[in-house]
Parts: structure tokens; sequence; C-alpha cells
């Protein structure tokens, strides 16, 4: 690896080992989130599902995958340019998908907190990677901060919309526990 290349990585190696791990370990959290829902009274539609479960699934393999683009051996900065304009790209792309999905789903209406956490805020850290792929080779030591920046944003983004689905099917869809005939 040319040293100008390897350089600006190296000072982010365990930056990325946790996040990246935290990306992973969160993707098998989500299961459990889908698993609550597939519990709950009301049974959601593959549409809500598809709205809103998924894409932190995606948000959360988007950061273990930027980890593994900035922990690569990469000979350049051309190629991590690329790959990460790349997921940018794609992530913009999933991200108008995710629009369409929540806008057209109709068993859950969306409030600002949802359009925010599910559309916008995706839609800024995707966008941000792909202008980190753009800037990469002028800036490296820069863009490294935005990489970063996107990558936190989307695990807080993915933290924060299945704590936010598990705690709405807790208070609104979860069974309440049956009170005993006792008296005390």
């Amino acid at each position: 690896m040319e040293e100008a290349a390897r350089l600006p990585f190296a000072a982010w190696e365990s930056f990325y080992v946790i996040v990246g791990s935290s990306g992973a370990a969160l993707t098998g959290l989500q299961f459990v989130v889908i698993a609550l829902v597939a519990e709950s009274r009301r049974q959601s539609t593959n549409r809500e599902i598809d709205a809103f479960g998924t894409p932190n699934i995606v948000h959360f393999c988007s950061v273990l995958l930027v980890a593994a683009i900035l922990s690569a051996p990469w000979r350049g900065l051309t190629s991590v340019s690329y790959a990460l304009g790349a997921c940018g790209l794609a992530g913009i792309a999933y991200g108008l998908i995710v629009l369409n999905r929540a806008r057209r789903q109709t068993g859950y209406k969306p409030v600002f907190e949802d359009w925010l956490w599910h559309a916008v805020l995706p839609l800024i850290a995707y966008t941000s990677l792909l202008v980190a792929g753009i800037f990469l080779r002028s800036y490296p030591r820069e863009v490294l901060f935005v990489v970063a920046a996107s990558a936190l944003l989307l695990l807080f983004i993915g933290i924060h919309n299945s704590w936010d689905t598990v705690t709405y099917l807790a208070v609104e869809h979860l069974p309440k526990p049956k009170e005993s005939g006792k008296k005390t």
C-alpha cells in the first residue's frame, strides 16, 4: 500500500473496529426487534417492515461495509474513493426507495419524527458518504471525519429506529399482563 494512502487510515483503525463491530452486533439485535413485531397483537405487513424495519438492517450493514472498506489494504486512495462513493450512491437510491415505501404503506401514519429518522437523516448520511468519496483524494484527513460522522449517524439512526419500534410495540400493541384475582 502506498504510504500516502495508508497513513490517513491507520489513525482510524480502532474507530472502525469499534464501529464495524457495533454495526454487526446491532444487525443481530434487529432480529430481536422483528421477533417482537411478530409476537405483537397487531400484525405488520411487509410494506411496514420494508419501510420501517429493513432499513435498519441496511444502515447497520452499511456501517459494517464502510468499516471494512476503510480497513482493507488498498493500494491507493482512488479505489477507496470509488468504494465510498458507490456506498453513498447506493444508500441514496435505497433511501429514496424507503421514502416511497413509507409514503405508500397504510398500516401506520408516520409523524415528523418518523420522517426525520427514517428518511431525512439517512439521506444526509448517505449523501455525505457520496461527497466523501468524491473529495477523499483531495482532502483525505478531513474527509475521514465526514466518513466517521456518516457511519456514526447511520448507527444512531438504526439504534433510534429499533428502539422506537420496540417502545411503540410495548406501549401500543403488546398484550398487557393479566392481573391475578388476588386482593392484597
